[in-house]
């Protein structure tokens, strides 16, 4: 059949116009390729050329309160090989294996590697700035050298239970490195180059470099001075008692700033894999638990004090050595018992009848009420991880005899951080403070303070004037009581000893092993540190918190108020002496006195007398300074003139 020509020229025109709109949506979407999608296109292929060389960022350093460097890091390169780059293997992998120290054979692993990028591990890891510049000068095409840098910390172990350590990439492990490590790590950087298929580095192509965002520093509350007082006092104590550990704190009362923590055995951050996880695991004075004690007595008699039960000074109570209760026998610590005795004497004594008396008076409801408002069987929220929260009777199963024991500070488990900031309310005027030991974040590069957490204020458990009270039969028990051993000349202090039982595995309790400690604080009249201090099982002593911890407390109390500015003052509680304590005298004024009169004066004190004049006209230490009998006082001597100027 023929067709037409009609026919045909309406296919030709059908076709043309077929092949039009074809062409048309050719033109429409190579348009959209090219002008809406080609950016990105163009980005996804750089994507796949593309190859990052990585750059940490420097991990944030921290600081004491007075910027004293207590982590910081170290400059320490890190080794990349990009196989398909590598020329000549077997050469590449012999001078880096020259220069790294290891086997060719494993050298030549990792540059012959099916990856894009290998990094050398961990022979290539944290190395020297000297072997990397060694490495750069081989010129090995295909071996890279990134920057990277190790944690250090300068102070050793100093303070290592607290700051922690970090990991091979810097990752924060324990400590304040794990607890802050997001705004201690920073962010990543890079060297981004081009390659093709092959791995050849593409020559049109610009590098781009993206910098890392390095950490945040961190300033603590800690006083590195005060730190170092507190570790150097656990190594006295450790060497003298042989201790199953030690623990200390020490705090501003006011604010809650822990000023030094630490606890034996200890350990050096840097070498952290040599140490039985058990010891670095666990950070004591805030996660470890135990009976307090008679330091626990403070909360009784806050408690007793604010509720008016007892008059300190008026009231007498009568210990026979013992007190029963609901069939029950609790004991004195003195064989025999302190007899007839005011209230204030009953702190001061220690008596644990005494106590019982006061819970006693107070009821299980009450006490308890106390007990959870100073803080005790919840964590202090301090920013630490690992803190335990203790252990209290659930009032529903307090009877007769385990309110009598609680009042004493027995059957309850505690820490020792949640001691110190309780006792802290206690002294500071009646407000309880969370403890914290970050104080401010600051930029590395400005050194502009990022932000600053400001002290938290709890609650208010007592009145100010009960914590009066309270700071007055403290210092009586420093000055007559059962903690003379913390007595200082020249300053007030006041604290409560604790001698405390361990319990046993199997029930019941150890003998002859205890945990025995001292809570201080001074000033007396303006607290401005409390200092925690507990020994575990000391060996070849008697196991009293008078006889062991409170010296330990009294110096660094001493050795921290200089520390902080405070100054000695004449002034104070005057001790009560017994034959085994040190005796003091106050230097005379001597000015003006002949040699003759001299010798009248200082009759309890050695002379180093200088100059060949007739009167004293200079005098060291001066006149009203208390010193131990029989120190040395040194004598100017001039003429009669130079002595009345």
């Amino acid at each position: 059949m023929r067709v037409s020509n009609v026919t045909v020229r309406k296919r030709l025109v059908f076709v043309l116009l077929a092949g039009f709109l074809i062409f048309a949506v050719i033109e429409v979407r190579l348009g959209y390729v090219q002008f809406v999608l080609g950016g990105q296109l163009t980005s996804l292929a750089k994507d796949l050329w593309s190859r990052n060389i990585p750059f940490e960022p420097k991990r944030g350093e921290i600081l004491d309160r007075n910027g004293e460097k207590l982590s910081t890091n170290v400059s320490a390169p890190s080794v990349f090989i990009i196989p398909r780059q590598v020329e000549n293997p077997a050469e590449t992998a012999q001078k880096l294996a020259s220069v790294l120290n290891m086997p060719t054979e494993k050298a030549y692993q990792y540059v012959t590697k099916k990856e894009m990028i290998v990094r050398v591990h961990p022979e290539g890891r944290k190395i020297s700035d000297e072997k990397a510049q060694e490495i750069r000068s081989l010129n090995l095409k295909g071996v890279y050298i990134a920057e990277d840098s190790k944690r250090y910390y300068p102070f050793n172990s100093l303070l290592a239970h607290v700051l922690g350590f970090t990991g091979i990439d810097n990752q924060g492990l324990s400590g304040l490195e794990l607890y802050y490590d997001r705004q201690l790590k920073g962010q990543k950087g890079y060297v981004k180059f081009y390659s093709d298929a092959k791995g050849k580095r593409m020559p049109n192509e610009v590098e781009e470099y993206m910098p890392p965002v390095d950490g945040l520093n961190l300033k603590l509350t800690i006083d590195a001075k005060i730190q170092s007082i507190i570790e150097r006092e656990l190594d006295i104590a450790e060497s003298k008692y042989n201790p199953d550990g030690i623990i200390a704190i020490a705090m501003n009362p006011n604010n809650g700033e822990i000023l030094g923590m630490a606890s034996r055995p200890t350990f050096d951050p840097t070498k952290y894999q040599h140490v039985d996880p058990k010891v670095y695991n666990r950070n004591l004075p805030i996660w470890s638990t135990y009976e307090p004690g008679s330091t626990f007595k403070i909360i009784t008699l806050a408690a007793a004090l604010e509720e008016k039960k007892v008059d300190l000074y008026r009231e007498h109570f009568y210990d026979p050595g013992y007190v029963k209760v609901a069939g029950a026998t609790l004991r004195c610590w003195k064989k025999g018992g302190h007899g007839d005795q005011t209230f204030l004497e009953v702190v001061q004594n220690s008596c644990n009848p005494g106590f019982v008396e006061l819970g006693q008076r107070l009821g299980t409801s009450t006490l308890f009420e106390y007990i959870k408002k100073f803080g005790f069987g919840e964590k202090t929220g301090i920013d630490l991880a690992g803190e335990g929260s203790g252990i209290l009777f659930q009032e529903s199963q307090v009877g007769p005899v385990e309110l009598a024991t609680t009042a004493f500070g027995q059957g309850v488990s505690v820490t020792p951080i949640q001691q110190v900031a309780a006792v802290s309310a206690a002294i500071n005027g009646g407000v309880l403070y969370t403890p914290n030991i970050a104080k401010e974040w600051i930029d590395p590069d400005t050194g502009d303070v990022v932000s600053r957490k400001t002290p938290e204020a709890k609650r208010r458990v007592i009145s100010e004037e009960t914590s009066k009270q309270i700071r007055a039969a403290l210092e009586s028990v420093v000055a007559k009581g059962t903690g003379r051993g913390a007595f200082v000349e020249g300053y007030r202090v006041g604290g409560k000893t604790g001698t405390a039982q361990k319990a046993a595995p199997g029930g019941g309790y150890l003998t002859n092993n205890h945990i025995v400690s001292f809570i201080g604080f001074a000033p007396a009249d303006n607290p401005q540190i409390v200092v925690y201090v507990a020994v575990d099982n000391p060996k070849g002593t008697v196991q009293f918190g008078g006889v062991v911890a409170a010296p330990i407390v009294g110096t660094i109390i001493k050795d921290s108020l200089r520390q902080l500015g405070v100054k000695p003052r004449t002034k104070q509680m005057e001790k009560k002496e017994t034959w085994l304590d040190e005796k003091f005298v106050t230097v005379p004024d001597v000015l003006g006195l002949s040699k003759q009169e001299l010798a009248e004066q200082l009759v309890n004190l050695k002379l180093d007398v200088n100059g060949d004049g007739k009167v004293v006209v200079q005098q060291s230490p001066k006149a009203g300074v208390k010193v131990k009998e029989g120190s040395t006082v040194r004598i100017l001597l001039g003429d009669e003139a130079a002595a009345a100027e």
